[in-house]
């Protein structure tokens, strides 16, 4: 399969210290961006609703679904696009769609806005992966965790714990899940924290005291090895 990460961890393990570390509330989700049909592992179900990106990742997170989904599964036009599926529809790249919406005071503050959404490449993913990171039976390219601030804090920590350093969140409102948590992680290789979106809140269970985030999946070991580190050091609460 295509984009399998070479060094293998054990993603049960690694979930299982996520859920209990930080109690959360459902599983983190493995995502990938598939290139070709063929990277699609054999008979992993297709979905057959027409949902949302952040509905997906709130399907595996609570109910334990593992599934893919091609375009026509894809209901947000903005999140289609930033995960690579689809071209920019016009109306988003002029500002017009957000302005509409009463989000922004003016279009140049959308097209300000729209322009530094991170996203993939147009066209060249050609399906979405997603499972309980527990039950994966893919390599995933991120994790996605929903939690409470303090879990936040201790995956700041964790994300912190071997070189130091400061934490930049990229965010701006909008396209939390697909953009923020998911392109912006996959084309930087860091991690990003988000606050949700108007979207992902009301249509994929994010409550109102949680926030999302992004892990390349070439940093998880390290983080949950620091998250036992950190959650049980002297001063942590």
């Amino acid at each position: 399969m295509q984009d399998t990460i070479r060094t293998r961890f054990d993603y049960a393990e690694a979930s299982k210290i996520l859920k209990e570390t930080l109690n959360l509330d459902g599983s983190p989700v493995a995502f990938k961006f598939c290139k070709t049909a063929e990277d699609i592992p054999e008979g992993m179900p297709h979905i057959s609703e027409t949902v949302r990106h952040c509905q997906m990742v709130g399907m595996a997170r609570k109910e334990g679904k593992i599934f893919y989904a091609t375009l026509d599964n894809h209901s947000c036009m903005g999140g289609s696009w930033a995960l690579g599926l689809r071209e920019l529809t016009p109306s988003l790249k002029s500002g017009e769609f957000y302005y509409k919406l009463g989000k922004f005071e003016s279009w140049p503050a959308c097209k300000r806005t729209i322009d530094r959404v991170p996203h993939v490449e147009s066209l060249t993913t050609h399906a979405t992966l997603y499972a309980p990171l527990e039950k994966t039976p893919f390599d995933p390219t991120i994790v996605l965790i929903v939690a409470k601030p303090k879990a936040m804090l201790k995956l700041a920590q964790s994300h912190l714990y071997r070189l130091g350093g400061r934490i930049t969140s990229n965010f701006s409102g909008i396209q939390s899940v697909c953009s923020d948590a998911c392109a912006q992680v996959y084309l930087s290789g860091t991690p990003n924290y988000s606050l949700g979106c108007d979207g992902s809140r009301k249509f994929s269970g994010i409550e109102d005291g949680e926030m999302v985030m992004g892990i390349p999946i070439e940093m998880v070991p390290e983080i949950v090895a620091s998250l036992k580190i950190v959650t049980g050091a002297a001063g942590s609460s």
